[in-house]
């Protein structure tokens, strides 16, 4: 199933692909606010997406599969954000340690 790849192989794929990255120049990477702001866009969608679904299924609506994956979502929505969150303290916290 695996093909075996020797090291002169392996070095080879390796320098072409670096040269690949190389030529590509350099890429327009996305400022950290607006990442940040992507994420809190996408956690407030999957939460309102949670609500809505527990709305229609407490009104008899709505069916209980779409309620619990969308209570799923939310819920690893909401502990990605935190997980993140926390990262990012963290990481504020090492640099405060920091000498100046």
């Amino acid at each position: 199933m695996f093909q075996e790849i020797d090291p002169t192989t392996a070095n080879t794929l390796y320098r072409r692909s670096a040269e690949a990255l190389d030529d590509a120049g350099p890429t327009d990477a996305q400022p950290f606010s607006d990442a940040m702001a992507d994420v809190a866009r996408s956690l407030a969608a999957s939460l309102a997406e949670g609500e809505r679904q527990a709305g229609t299924t407490m009104a008899g609506q709505g069916d209980m599969r779409g309620f619990v994956e969308a209570l799923s979502q939310a819920e690893l929505a909401l502990e990605t954000a935190v997980t993140v969150r926390d990262r990012v303290v963290e990481a504020y916290q090492e640099i405060l340690r920091m000498p100046v």
